[in-house]
């Protein structure tokens, strides 16, 4: 088998519908034998009865439980393993639902691969739906990054040198090229690859864990390569934005977990702690915004949100 697919869902089912006839259309293009597996985290939109009628040939595994992102890909990978030696994947493509291959993307990755034995992980040019670019390369963050990536500080500070080194804003959008890790809506592994790092850290329910497990593959001795001769649209983010303030929790806590792991728990708790300030001050510009009658539905629902995310104390949930 030339490939193996594997795909986590969470009630995207149109989505999800697009995703999978993209996949199939792409492995006709490109003549690939490939295989399908779709792990639902316990959608409640339709999506299973979606996929065993339209999508017989998929393996399909419903979970009675949302096992986040990284349990559901392994549980992929854990269905794979079962298959007899001769059935076994060469590659292994984890793509988001609300991703849609385009063209022979799949085919152009896979042939990538056969001609660069020493690169272990591939992944393909990212778009918005209206066709721009959507920036997946990246170096790997430091404690820096931290403290200013996706934090207030970002937004009054967006074009710093921190977050330039980070997003690799001195390289091009369209050229080939090395990088630390790649955004994880579409990953192409060799199976060699997974058998010498494994699957991704289940400590991670979502965000951080493609970042962690590019790290433990680069440190194997493997080169990472965005290939933007392949390309991928990706909506983003369409299950999480289903529940805003458990992302905010996720992302943020998967942050400090990578830190803790990697640069010790000294670092993690004052990321923690200053992550936490951030929102606490959010919650007071909000909360005032409110008693001034501005937008009050919105500034609610903002409320809402950082008040939850304070009570979580941005701790692991696994």
């Amino acid at each position: 088998m030339d490939l193996a697919v594997i795909i986590v869902n969470w009630n995207v089912r149109e989505l999800l519908r697009r995703c999978l006839a993209s996949v199939e259309a792409s492995a006709r293009a490109s003549r690939l034998t490939v295989t399908i597996v779709v792990v639902d985290n316990a959608s409640s939109d339709g999506s299973v009865a979606m996929v065993a009628a339209e999508f017989p040939a998929v393996r399909l595994i419903a979970s009675e439980r949302n096992l986040g992102f990284t349990a559901g890909n392994n549980l992929g990978l854990c269905t794979l393993s079962a298959y007899p030696e001769d059935e076994q994947p060469r590659y292994i493509l984890f793509l988001n639902p609300d991703a849609e291959v385009i063209s022979d993307a799949l085919g152009t990755m896979v042939r990538y691969l056969d001609a660069h034995p020493a690169v272990g992980i591939v992944g393909p040019q990212l778009r918005y739906p209206d066709g721009t670019v959507q920036p997946s390369r990246r170096r790997f963050p430091t404690l820096a990054t931290a403290f200013v990536e996706s934090t207030p500080l970002q937004r009054r500070w967006p074009r710093c040198g921190v977050l330039r080194r980070y997003y690799m804003a001195d390289g091009l959008d369209d050229a080939e090229q090395e990088v630390d890790w790649l955004v994880g809506a579409c990953l192409m592994a060799r199976r060699e690859v997974l058998a010498q790092v494994g699957g991704f850290d289940e400590g991670f329910f979502m965000y951080s864990e493609e970042l962690d497990w590019c790290r433990r593959v680069k440190a194997a001795g493997w080169r990472i390569v965005y290939l933007p001769a392949a390309q991928v649209m990706h909506y983003e983010g369409k299950s999480s934005e289903q529940v805003i303030p458990a992302r905010h929790i996720h992302f943020q806590a998967s942050k400090v977990r990578y830190f803790r792991k990697y640069y010790g728990p000294l670092a993690a708790e004052t990321l923690r702690l200053f992550l936490l300030a951030t929102y606490a001050w959010e919650w007071g510009e909000e909360g005032l915004k409110w008693l001034l009658g501005h937008k009050r539905p919105l500034r609610a629902e903002r409320l809402r949100a950082y008040g939850q995310v304070l009570c979580s104390r941005l701790r692991s949930p696994r």
